[in-house]
């Protein structure tokens, strides 16, 4: 899969995913015991398994519209999933630290979160810095 093609799949993923968790049948309750949150709005397990709310949500949305806009270019492709790497990591890292897996009370980042943000970060890793463009683009031709 090439750069821009992996910067349109992740931003179609993610703004499914945002859109997904505001819907309320999807998203069961809090564990008993789960972080209290300030922001309690849409507050649950999306699928039973991943802890999101309301911030968390928008920010899948915001993830996802700017994959979608980076896909027509290979340097903007390259630039999201660079930077979906960085915070990913910083996120899934935050995930295992007391008071930051909830990013002081914010969003939720604990539980499978810190596992699926990892993975994410790996994947988006490989494609920031490791893929090439496949080849070079012809006259008016988008790399």
């Amino acid at each position: 899969m090439r750069t821009r093609y992996f910067s349109l799949s992740y931003g179609l993923m993610f703004l499914i995913v945002g859109i997904l968790g505001f819907v309320p049948g999807l998203v069961t309750a809090a564990a008993p015991g789960a972080p209290p949150l300030a922001v309690g709005s849409y507050y649950g397990n999306l699928f039973g398994l991943f802890p999101v709310n309301l911030l968390h949500n928008l920010i899948h949305l915001v993830v996802g519209l700017w994959g979608i806009a980076a896909w027509r270019n290979f340097a903007p492709a390259r630039v999201y999933a660079r930077g979906v790497t960085v915070i990913f990591a910083v996120i899934a890292v935050f995930g295992l630290v007391p008071g930051l897996d909830t990013l002081f009370g914010l969003v939720p980042f604990y539980s499978n979160d810190i596992w699926l943000h990892a993975a994410a970060a790996v994947i988006s890793a490989y494609f920031g810095w490791m893929a090439v463009p496949t080849a070079a683009p012809a006259a008016g031709e988008r790399s």
